[in-house]
C-alpha cells in the first residue's frame, strides 16, 4: 500500500461513541457477553467454576494482566474494555491529576497521569509544567470511552489540536441520530469483522500517533494488527471515518 499524505481530502465531521458496529467492509462489532446465574449451587461446585475460569484467561493469548477479566477479548482478539490508543487536541484545564483536552471535533477528553507517564517537546524530555491551558497535545495511553490513563504526552508546540488535519481529512463530528456515511479515502484492505489482535505498547502507539496526525478529531480506543501485518485504527465519539489503516512501516495509507 502507498501512504496518503496528510493533506487528504477536505470533508465534514464527527463519529459515534460505541464501538459496537459493522462496517461494509467487515468493521469491528463486539458481542454482548453472557452471564449465566447459577442458583443453589455448592461449594465445591464453585470452586471448579472458579478454576475453570482462571484457566481460560490465562491460556487466551492476548490477555493483559493489567486488564480485568471482563475488558478481555470477546471476538476474533477484539477487547471490548479499555485498550491501547489516544487522542489529539487542545489542552482545556489542568489539575494536580491531570488535564482535560477537546478535540477538534469537541469531544472533550480527561487525561489522567501518573509517575511514570513521560512528557516530550520538540523530541526533548520535558515536565507536566508544560501542559497549560491552550496548548495542543497528543495523549498516548490506556483508553477507556473518553478517559485516558497517559503513558506519553507529547507537546506540540506550534499545533491547532488537529483542527487543519482534520479538516483536510474530511472528519464528521458526532451528531446524534445522524448515520455514518458508507465512503472510504486511500486503500482499504479486505478485512472481515473480528479479524487480527488488539496490540499494545510502542506498536500501538506508533499506529495511533501516525493516525491522530492524519486523520484526528476523535478518540483512538484501539489498534488491531490484521492478519497482512499491517494495523486498524479504531475511532469512536466522531460519525466518520471508524477506521484508519497504518501500513507496516507506520505510515496511513486510507481511512473509511
Amino acid at each position: 500500500m502507498n501512504a496518503i499524505d496528510p493533506a487528504g481530502p477536505s470533508g465534514d465531521g464527527d463519529a459515534s461513541t460505541t464501538a459496537n458496529r459493522t462496517h461494509r467492509k467487515g468493521g469491528l462489532q463486539l458481542k454482548n457477553r453472557k452471564t449465566f446465574l447459577i442458583a443453589g449451587a455448592v461449594l465445591t461446585c464453585a470452586l471448579a467454576g472458579f478454576a475453570t475460569v482462571g484457566t481460560s484467561l490465562a491460556s487466551t493469548p492476548s490477555a493483559d494482566p493489567s486488564v480485568t477479566p471482563s475488558a478481555l477479548p470477546t471476538d476474533g482478539g477484539q477487547r471490548s474494555g479499555p485498550a491501547d490508543g489516544g487522542a489529539t487536541g487542545i489542552v482545556q484545564s489542568t489539575s494536580a491529576s491531570g488535564f482535560t483536552l477537546k478535540t477538534a471535533t469537541g469531544v472533550t477528553v480527561t487525561v489522567s497521569d501518573t509517575a511514570s507517564t513521560t512528557f516530550t517537546k520538540s523530541s526533548h524530555r520535558a515536565s507536566a509544567k508544560e501542559v497549560k491551558e491552550g496548548t495542543s497535545v497528543l495523549v498516548l495511553g490506556l483508553v477507556d470511552s473518553a478517559d485516558i490513563t497517559a503513558s506519553k504526552v507529547i507537546v506540540q508546540p506550534h499545533g491547532d489540536g488537529g483542527a487543519t488535519a482534520a479538516e483536510e481529512a474530511g472528519v464528521i463530528a458526532f451528531q446524534q441520530g445522524t448515520p455514518s456515511p458508507a465512503k472510504s479515502v486511500g486503500t482499504i484492505p479486505d478485512y472481515t469483522e473480528g479479524e487480527g489482535t488488539v496490540v499494545s505498547g510502542s506498536t500501538a502507539d506508533k499506529a495511533t500517533q501516525a493516525a491522530q496526525a492524519v486523520v484526528p478529531g476523535g478518540i483512538a480506543d484501539r489498534v488491531v494488527r490484521l492478519d497482512d501485518g499491517e494495523y486498524e485504527v479504531h475511532n469512536i465519539s466522531i460519525n466518520w471515518p471508524h477506521h484508519v489503516f497504518v501500513n507496516k512501516h507506520f505510515k496511513v495509507v486510507g481511512w473509511e
